[in-house]
């Protein structure tokens, strides 16, 4: 049996303005032959299906089709989808009248009728040539602090810590369906941020459940065969490989660019389990100018113009620009780097301004004072931090960002 493993797909994504619809509509034509290329019998998507929770009309529609389209090419194909923090865990599950005559099971929330956990409304049976089941997911979704029983957010009470909370989580449910499953292969989803996984600045938003961000790949039980994550949007593996995280399906941000996109393909033998990379092109090139460091405005033509010269690029590349302060006040830099992309077919992902500056570490750390963040305010923090990775003061426009963000907090 052969299964495929992806996450982190995104749907309804914008950069800097830009839909990402198209390429995501691209992406899903070439999963759709990669699933019939690999003789796919399972597809395990671990969650943050959507970009946020209220998903368009449009997105909805393309998930649908694409789903529908998965099932035309492979008809033995069974669709697991566990949700994401980024997911509506609720309207993931609603069409599941309308999925089961498709095989997919969608689980966007953690099943506890009447309070206690049923695990057995997390296990998907997948069957084999002869009908019987030849292994069984366990489809684990995003996990909110309420999911998670016994976990205490207060110094003073005593309970259990998150990374404590969380085995216990994922011992009971393992141990609930274990003899169900009894030798046959056990894959789980799960979508969270374990430790020693590499982030990726810009698009992954951090998962905090009472302050704790990561918790250890060995919350898994041994029983678990293989563990297909998401969250972490470059593709890698943790435990020796029984946990892994497929990545994203394309770079939702300019820290991703560096990653092999695509997908994971698992060969699965009994309880042996092996797995392989495989790579999925890009819908569009995503590109940084220059590839690192910073350049000066007068060079930016030329290399904009050497990027629209490559003949096949399929959709407009999204492009980054990393420019070195001039004599110029930066906001009129960013206007004349501006007013070229706009000449050209390129899609303008983000332009910051690069100021050197020549500071001695240690005669600006004796310098320094240090202030208590009882005598500070957020939004001085971020003047702060902002000016130290840009060389430059934040703007109005960065202001009024930082000030929506804090106060959705």
């Amino acid at each position: 049996m052969r299964a495929l493993h992806t996450a982190d797909w995104h749907i309804g994504q914008t950069l800097n303005g830009w839909s990402r619809e198209r390429e995501h509509e691209v992406f899903f034509a070439r999963l759709a032959d990669v699933l019939e290329e690999e003789d796919i019998d399972l597809l395990l998507v671990a969650g943050d299906v959507f970009d946020n929770t209220n998903p368009s009309g449009e997105s909805q529609r393309l998930l649908y089709r694409s789903l529908a389209e998965f099932k035309r090419r492979r008809p033995r194909l069974v669709t697991v989808i566990s949700g994401g923090n980024h997911d509506p865990a609720l309207r993931l599950e609603a069409p599941a009248d309308l999925f089961e005559s498709l095989d997919i099971h969608a689980i966007g929330t953690v099943r506890r009728p009447a309070g206690v956990l049923d695990a057995r409304q997390h296990l998907v049976a997948i069957p084999g040539p002869n009908g019987d089941p030849a292994l069984y997911v366990l489809a684990i979704p995003f996990l909110r602090a309420a999911d998670l029983t016994g976990v205490t957010f207060s110094d003073t009470e005593t309970g259990l810590s998150i990374e404590a909370a969380a085995r216990s989580f994922h011992a009971d449910i393992v141990a609930a369906v274990e003899q169900i499953v009894g030798d046959l292969p056990l894959i789980a989803t799960g979508h969270l941020h374990c430790t020693g996984g590499i982030e990726s600045e810009g698009a992954e938003r951090r998962i905090l459940i009472g302050g704790s961000h990561a918790v250890p790949p060995d919350i898994f039980p041994p029983r678990l065969d293989y563990v297909a994550l998401g969250h972490l949007h470059g593709p890698q593996n943790l435990d020796g490989g029984r946990v892994r995280y497929s990545g994203s399906c394309f770079p939702l941000s300019a820290s991703e660019i560096r990653y092999s996109h695509g997908v994971t393909i698992l060969e699965i033998d009994g309880r042996s389990i092996t797995t392989r990379h495989r790579d999925i092109p890009w819908p569009a090139p995503v590109l940084r100018l220059p590839k690192s460091g910073s350049m000066n405005l007068d060079d930016l033509e030329a290399a904009l113009l050497e990027v629209v010269a490559v003949p096949d690029m399929g959709l407009r590349p999204l492009v980054y620009v990393e420019l070195a302060a001039g004599p110029d006040a930066p906001a009129v830099i960013i206007g004349k780097a501006e007013a070229l992309l706009r000449a050209l077919p390129v899609r303008p992902a983000g332009i910051r301004i690069h100021r050197a500056v020549d500071v001695d570490p240690e005669s600006a750390a004796s310098a320094a004072p240090v202030i208590s963040l009882k005598d500070t305010q957020p939004e001085d923090l971020f003047v702060q931090a902002f000016s130290r990775r840009h060389g430059i003061a934040p703007d109005d426009r960065h202001l009024a960002g930082f000030r929506d963000i804090l106060g959705s907090l």
